[in-house]
């Protein structure tokens, strides 16, 4: 998929009231099958918001990585991911990172960021502290994909979502490619919108071309599927239980939710 930037304006990402509440408002859970190039899943990804009680605005981004089947034992991946955002803008205050990759590697990352004084401390292990200082405030990774379902979407118009990876302050561009009915997701037939955010980092994971996030174009915005070109192929998320009460339609397929999380604990038990 490509997109022709000259034909585009760009504005910045400015979050939709109505959409920010719906979003954000009490908690979700999405849980996804990751598969290699659309075929063979090799893993599974659960993504949750939870709401800080006795703070406003203040939520807490939870994702976790595992590894799949025979390719647990190929190489067996156990990543967790926790970003807490604070404010209208949804912004990270505190990131943690804890990975655990094939059969030794190992790794434990604290990034803080302070963004009024825009300054970005960052420890990797037991490495010496780095500091940063950005031109202005920023997203990481998972608070900007969780910040781009709140965004106001228009034809031919990027929304700008400043992002901080790879030691440095980036500019990306989120666009919205197509509006089109998807008819056999986990939610039913759904009208979904195509968004296309540009990265110009690696971040976390090599990728080597495009993202595309599908997200349902009503007031929940729940992404259906993700995909990622990455070094050999690509990766594709797709959605396969949801729980959720806050957005107006309301899906709650908690049971499904459950059921996959019971199933990953009896998994990860028998490593």
């Amino acid at each position: 998929m490509t997109v022709n930037v000259a034909a585009e304006s760009l504005a910045p990402g400015i979050p939709d009231p109505a959409l920010l509440a719906s979003a954000y408002d009490a908690d979700e859970t999405f849980c996804y099958d990751i598969s290699w190039s659309g075929g063979l899943k090799i893993g599974e990804l659960v993504l949750r918001i939870n709401k800080k009680e006795g703070e406003q605005d203040h939520f807490e981004l939870h994702a976790r990585v595992t590894a799949f089947g025979a390719f647990r034992f190929i190489y067996p991946v156990d990543d967790t991911f926790v970003t807490e955002v604070a404010g209208h803008e949804r912004l990270p205050v505190r990131y943690e990172v804890e990975q655990k990759e094939g059969f030794g590697y190992r790794a434990r990352r604290l990034t803080v960021y302070d963004q009024d004084s825009g300054r970005v401390r960052y420890r990797k292990n037991e490495e010496p502290e780095k500091e940063f200082t950005v031109a202005g405030k920023v997203h990481n990774e998972f608070s900007s994909f969780f910040f781009t379902r709140v965004l106001p979407f228009s034809p031919e118009v990027s929304l700008v979502v400043p992002t901080f990876a790879d030691e440095k302050r980036h500019e990306v561009a989120v666009t919205a490619n197509d509006w089109i009915t998807v008819e056999d997701s986990l939610l039913g037939p759904v009208k979904v919108i195509a968004v296309l955010p540009r990265m110009t980092f690696k971040g976390l994971y090599d990728k080597t071309g495009d993202t595309v996030i599908w997200l349902t174009d009503d007031a929940c915005r729940v992404p259906i599927r993700i995909s990622s070109k990455i070094l050999v192929g690509s990766l594709v998320a797709e959605l396969v239980a949801y729980h959720g009460r806050s957005c107006g339609r309301q899906w709650d397929l908690e049971q499904k939710v459950l059921d996959k999380e019971e199933g990953k604990a009896e998994k990860i038990s028998g490593d």
